[in-house]
Formats: C-alpha cells, sequence, structure tokens
C-alpha cells in the first residue's frame, strides 16, 4: 500500500465481513503503527482493487505478527488463490486470526479463508476458547500459600518461561520451543509480552512458603482492554492447583487498577486451563480461530 492508496482500502472495509478490520480501526491503528501501509497489501486488475490483506504488529515492533483481514472483491469468483498469493507476500512466522461464536466455525466466509491460509503454508489450525470475568462476578479466593514478588530482571522471567515451556500444553509455545529452542522462544515471549500495553512492573513471580520459584503471573492488556497475558507452573510443582493461585492474583491486581472485564484465551485441547477458568468465575463469550 502507499498513501494514494487510502481511500480505495476504506471503502473495502466498508463492507461487513468476517474480518476483524474495519475503516475505524483502520485509521487509528495506522496512526499507532500498528497498521503500516508496508504491512498492508493490494491485488491489483488494472485500477481496480479486487484483494487486500492488512496485518497486525506491535507499534514498537519490526515486524507484522498477525493477519487481520483478508477482502475479495465481489466480482472475484474464487479468491482463495488471490488471498493465498497475499499470505505470501509476509514471511513467517505469522498466524491468521479469526474471530467468531461457538458453533461459527463452518460459515463459508471462514473456511474459505483458511483454506487460502493453508495453501500459504499458515495449515495448522487451533481453536482458542475465549473468556471473561466482568465486575459483579466474586472474585477468586486470592492465595494463602504463594508469596508474589515483583522484579524488574528480564532475566528472572525469561528463565522461569523456558521452565514452564517444558511440557507445554499450548499450541503456539510448543511450536516457538520447536522452531528455535526454549531459550529463544522465551526471548521473544518476554520481548512480546513487554510490548503489550499492560505495565511492566506488575508480573509477578510466584514462590511457596519455602522459597521454591513455583510459577509467574503477568496482567497485562491489549488493544481492548485487560488481559490474563501469561501464567504459568514450572513443570516440578505441577498436579498441585497453582494455576488456580497464579489466575486469582492476575484477576486481583486487574481489577485493583479498575478492570471491569478481564479476557483470555486458552487452547481448547488445554483443559486444564479451561477448566481453571471456569473454577474462577470466567464464562466463554467467542473463539478464536489460528492459523500458523
Amino acid at each position: 500500500m502507499v498513501e494514494s492508496d487510502l481511500a480505495l482500502v476504506l471503502t473495502c472495509l466498508d463492507e461487513p465481513s468476517v474480518n476483524t478490520t474495519t475503516r475505524r480501526r483502520f485509521v487509528e491503528y495506522l496512526s499507532t503503527g500498528s497498521y503500516r501501509p508496508e504491512w498492508t497489501w493490494l491485488a491489483l486488475d488494472g485500477p481496480r482493487l479486487v484483494g487486500l490483506a492488512v496485518w497486525w504488529g506491535f507499534p514498537q515492533g519490526d515486524r507484522p505478527l498477525a493477519l487481520d483481514c483478508l477482502y475479495g472483491a465481489p466480482t472475484v469468483v474464487d479468491p482463495i488463490p488471490m488471498w493465498t498469493d497475499l499470505i505470501r507476500q509476509v514471511p513467517p512466522p505469522v498466524e491468521y486470526h479469526i474471530f467468531t461464536v461457538p458453533g461459527g466455525r463452518d460459515d463459508p466466509a471462514i473456511t474459505m479463508r483458511l483454506q487460502a491460509a493453508a495453501a500459504a503454508g499458515l495449515s495448522t489450525l487451533t481453536e482458542r476458547l475465549r473468556y471473561e470475568w466482568r465486575a459483579g462476578v466474586p472474585r477468586p479466593e486470592r492465595s494463602s500459600r504463594l508469596r508474589f514478588v515483583a522484579d524488574p530482571s528480564d532475566e528472572a522471567f525469561i528463565e522461569v518461561f523456558r521452565r514452564i515451556s517444558t511440557g507445554s500444553l499450548d499450541v503456539a509455545t510448543r511450536a516457538g520451543v520447536a522452531r528455535v529452542g526454549p531459550r529463544a522462544h522465551a526471548e521473544e515471549d518476554v520481548a512480546d509480552y513487554k510490548m503489550m500495553r499492560g505495565p511492566r512492573d506488575r508480573w509477578r513471580l510466584a514462590y511457596d512458603a519455602a522459597g521454591e520459584l513455583i510459577g509467574c503471573a503477568l496482567p497485562s492488556a491489549n488493544d481492548g482492554g485487560p488481559v490474563v497475558g501469561y501464567l504459568g507452573v514450572v513443570p516440578e510443582h505441577r498436579g498441585h492447583g497453582y494455576v488456580d493461585d497464579l489466575l486469582a492474583e492476575i484477576t486481583w491486581l486487574l481489577a485493583e487498577d479498575g478492570a471491569t472485564c478481564i479476557r483470555a484465551d486458552t487452547d481448547t485441547t488445554n483443559g486444564p486451563m479451561a477448566a481453571a477458568f471456569e473454577r474462577a468465575g470466567y464464562r466463554v463469550f467467542a473463539i478464536r480461530l489460528v492459523a500458523s
């Protein structure tokens, strides 16, 4: 995209679709740097814009991370080959996120986009449950057996992320470790969480009464508001229900900071985490499909 394409792009985004990107969001994110002309790809048939791919990244980041929009003009009978070529313009590692409601995965508008993603190499599909906690729901009981400590050292969190990745049920964590190894993946994750809107000084390491490191809890925020950023228990202390303690601490910290709605995702394959959200009073409100 170049600056003179803006009016054409905005016209496409006026059309209702399964895409996350709207006209308002595009203008806002273009101003903050989460969307950029060099991350927005157009398919042209002569002077006509017939296809569009909009990629998202952190405002302070140096590369796009997730595909937010695939548009095809009504005149394009089969947009899948065009969408495939558009996706291929951005090198991996990237993901394509589609938001829908429970049971909405079979919508043809979604399945066609996922076919294009798979053809472009994003063939691993993960379904994530989207949870939310709202003010008025009782907060989960705060832990009496763990001590939560702030630590300004990024190295401390890189190390605990590295340890937590062993045996993780999270699909993205397993893929990241397979791609670059546990240490490098931990470094990437910590760098990404630092770029989120949540304050770094709210991150916590969790210790038991004996001083043993149990895990970590990261309350955070994204463009949509407060979120459960990250939590995990180191392998040698799993099986004791500490996930409830970590989630409760995140919920309390965010609520103390004024959050009235807290959102979080977990893979449908991560049964223990989904059960922890249910116990803490979080409820499923949507589904996120992630092609990677």
